[in-house]
């Protein structure tokens, strides 16, 4: 196993991530199978894992107890446990104490050596730093009072919000925690958001390495393109090994749901292989075919030209992701939104097409985003 200083410690490379643990039958709505967890937490300690992440909301709340229950049978110092405050949920804001001290309980420890503000994004910047429900604060003094050892964040907003949190709060975040993949790195420009933490000195939590699995296969014409470079690679590694080249990267959290993925994960983490430049150009090129992204350049020659006011890129940047999967973070980007600023208050004029120096067919691509963010939004 690969380990990464962080101050005075020294951390596993790859994180044991608690959000898909193995569930009773297969079924993914279905209980934890705390046996087989058990076993997959004896093997990646065995070979050198000491990392854990958990959350509030994981498992309907189970995830916090079966780790507990799992990593209770160690002794204390021998893992480094994480876990986050639930302000993904609004809900939640005017209760950090009583939820702190449930999962302190939930997870039979005294204290969380990692503690994070969970998905800082555009709908909950502002609760979370509001000085009336006293959250940073509440954190601060269980940190000064060793209940929480490190204190950081994890983030999957926009590169303006992310910079935001940090100008409010960097001085005080020992960690980030975003989420980054070869994929991401173009589609959610996970790359100025690297550079970001990297300027303000922040180490870096790795979460999605392989894109909720999407990463894990590929189709046989990119897999070629792999495999012409790295016979013996399998196709999951090549999305760890792009994390081993980026710089900042200290953490990698994945979340494994057997045995067969902790052994690949880890034998991918029995070294340093970080890619080579023409390993990276070959992963580029994989990204390029995969992507089938409107080319908005962010110029913003049509800004002034919209009528409603739309910030144009912006809904460009969100349906580009929505085409590829129509996911979660995206729906909730759109949702912090204010309602006559969502593409859905486009009123298909072309005004913006009329100076667009991509010529992109602005109109139609708001109508087809509205039509997708009617749809179920996946993970």
């Amino acid at each position: 196993m690969e380990f990464k200083e962080f101050q005075d410690l020294k951390l596993s490379a790859l994180g044991f991530g608690a959000m898909r643990l193995p569930t009773v039958g297969g079924d993914p709505n279905g209980a934890v199978d705390e046996k087989l967890t058990a076993e997959m937490v004896a093997y990646a300690r065995a070979q050198g894992v000491n990392y854990f992440d958990t959350a509030y909301g994981y498992h309907d709340g189970m995830s916090e107890v079966v780790m507990g229950n799992i990593l209770g049978q160690y002794p204390r110092e021998s893992f480094y446990l994480a876990d986050k405050f639930p302000g993904y949920d609004l809900a939640n804001m005017d209760k950090v104490e009583e939820i702190f001290e449930e999962q302190l309980k939930k997870c039979g420890v005294d204290y969380f050596d990692f503690y994070l503000f969970h998905n800082v994004y555009e709908k909950n910047i502002e609760p979370y730093m509001d000085e009336k429900y006293g959250i940073m604060d509440y954190l601060w003094r269980q940190k000064q009072a060793g209940r929480i050892r490190h204190l950081g964040f994890s983030a999957h907003g926009r590169y303006e919000t992310l910079k935001r949190f940090l100008e409010a709060y960097g001085d005080r975040m020992e960690f980030c925690q975003i989420q980054l993949n070869y994929l991401d790195w173009k589609l959610q420009d996970a790359k100025a958001k690297v550079e970001l933490l990297n300027e303000y000195k922040i180490p870096i939590w790795v979460m999605e390495p392989l894109r909720g699995g999407k990463l894990a296969t590929l189709s046989q014409e990119n897999e070629a393109k792999l495999k012409a470079l790295r016979p013996d690679e399998e196709t999951p590694a090549w999305a760890f090994r792009f994390l081993q080249s980026v710089p900042g990267v200290t953490m990698v959290l994945s979340g494994m749901s057997d045995m067969e993925q902790i052994r690949e994960n880890i034998a991918t983490y029995s070294g340093h292989k970080p890619l080579s430049e023409k390993e990276w150009d070959a992963l580029s090129e994989v990204t390029d075919s995969m992507l089938d992204i409107l080319p908005c350049t962010a110029c913003r020659y049509c800004v002034p030209h919209c009528p409603q006011g739309l910030d144009i890129p912006t809904l460009l940047s969100l349906y580009n992701e929505t085409r590829f999967v129509n996911g979660l973070i995206a729906h909730m980007a759109v949702d912090a939104l204010p309602e006559e600023k969502r593409p859905s208050s486009c009123v298909g004029c072309q005004s913006c097409e009329a100076v667009c120096p991509q010529q992109l067919e602005i109109a139609a691509a708001m109508a087809d985003f509205v039509d997708k963010l009617n749809q179920p939004a996946g993970l």
